[in-house]
Formats: structure tokens, C-alpha cells, sequence
């Protein structure tokens, strides 16, 4: 993948991103960096403060709290989207378990992609909506 159209293409596939339209998705695409990075790189700390949305395009990661894994992610998971909206410290580390390709939106760069596509912060609450009722009918059927 080495274009803004390929990862705009990837966005698609991203549930936080599913709602949005081609036009919307490539804005994104080309505010947000894109990375790759090595087996054992912490993508995100528990505890510090959260500055960025990032989005798995290749590769794995794990998920832990308190030093246990919660949960295993791959291509097309993100973390990092209630940081941008609220600025609190991360809930967990996410750590590469393998190479991973990222692609990262920083703070800045989501506030300017609001005022440039205001239509988008309603696509992201439909789908943080989505994740969220998601998240507690799983909690829910445990």
C-alpha cells in the first residue's frame, strides 16, 4: 500500500470508518501518517496521555491492562478514538506482535479534518455508536 487512495480503500473496511462516504474517507486518508514498525513496539501505553487514532493496516498486536492481554488485533482494528475526542490517559498498552504497517491520526490533524469535512463528525459518532452497543452486547452475553 503506498498511496492515500489505498489507505482511504483500506478505511473502508474500518468500522469506525464504514459510514463515511469515498469522498470522506479520502480526507482522512490524507490527513492521516502512516508507519511501519517492528515485532515489540508499544504502539500505545496505558496510562499516558492519548494523542492519536490509530488504525492497523497490516500485522498484529496485543491488547493489555494491568499487564494482562484483553484481546488480539489485527488489520482493520483501531484504538486511540476516545484519546482524540477527549484527551485522557490510554486505557491499555497495544503492542505490535508482529511487524505492523499503521496509519496514525494525530489530535491536530483530526480537528483540521473536522473543520474541512464537518459531515464527518457525525459518520464517526454513528460509528462509535455502533461500537460501543456492540462492545455492550458482548459484555452483556459473558
Amino acid at each position: 500500500m503506498g498511496s492515500k487512495k489505498d489507505l482511504a480503500d483500506v478505511l473502508e473496511t474500518v468500522g469506525l470508518f464504514s459510514r463515511c462516504t469515498a469522498r470522506e474517507r479520502r480526507a482522512v486518508a490524507r490527513h492521516a501518517q502512516t508507519a511501519s514498525l517492528p515485532a515489540g513496539t508499544d504502539l500505545v501505553v496505558e496510562g499516558e496521555p492519548g494523542d492519536a487514532l490509530f488504525v492497523i493496516i497490516d500485522g498484529t498486536a496485543s491488547v493489555c491492562r494491568d499487564g494482562v492481554e484483553v484481546n488480539a488485533v489485527g488489520p482493520g482494528s483501531y484504538f486511540g478514538e476516545l484519546a482524540i475526542l477527549d484527551g485522557a490517559p490510554r486505557s491499555a498498552t497495544v503492542t505490535a506482535t508482529s511487524d505492523v504497517k499503521v496509519a496514525v491520526l494525530g489530535i491536530r490533524m483530526f480537528r483540521t479534518l473536522l473543520r474541512e469535512v464537518p459531515d464527518l463528525a457525525e459518520q464517526l459518532l454513528v460509528g462509535l455508536a455502533g461500537a460501543l452497543r456492540a462492545a455492550q452486547a458482548a459484555e452483556a452475553s459473558e
